[in-house]
């Protein structure tokens, strides 16, 4: 099944998107900051990332370039699940090499549909 990370500084939402994930069977690890996310996307190489906007340090716009912008990890799908609900925001997001973009609180059916999509399921 699909290895999915989780990029959010929010120990609840971390918590919130792996409940929906793990009942559906997908396998779910997760990062709390843009930095370790980054790092993380280059040691798993996982099949898709969610990836929270605000953040300390690296944000998600910043992280979601990086590695967008990166050879060994630039194929790999990016959601951005978000509070920031501006059209602008989602645009950047989109510009920043991200796949899709969501905002909190998350409808499980709309992204249970969206990585389906994105995996080619």
């Amino acid at each position: 099944m699909a290895r999915i990370l989780i990029v959010d500084d929010s120990p609840t939402e971390i918590h919130v998107l792996k409940t929906m994930l793990d009942k559906h069977g997908f396998e779910t690890f997760s990062a709390e900051s843009g930095e370790d996310g980054v790092v993380k996307a280059g040691e798993e190489m996982p099949d898709l990332i969610l990836m929270d906007i605000v953040m300390p340090g690296m944000n998600g716009f910043q992280a979601t370039r990086k590695i967008s912008n990166t050879e060994e990890t630039k194929n790999i799908p990016i959601i951005i699940v978000t509070t920031k609900d501006q059209e602008t925001d989602r645009v950047w997001g989109l510009r920043q090499g991200a796949k899709d973009y969501l905002t909190k609180p998350v409808d499980e059916k709309v992204l249970l549909e969206k990585i389906t999509t994105l995996l080619g399921g």
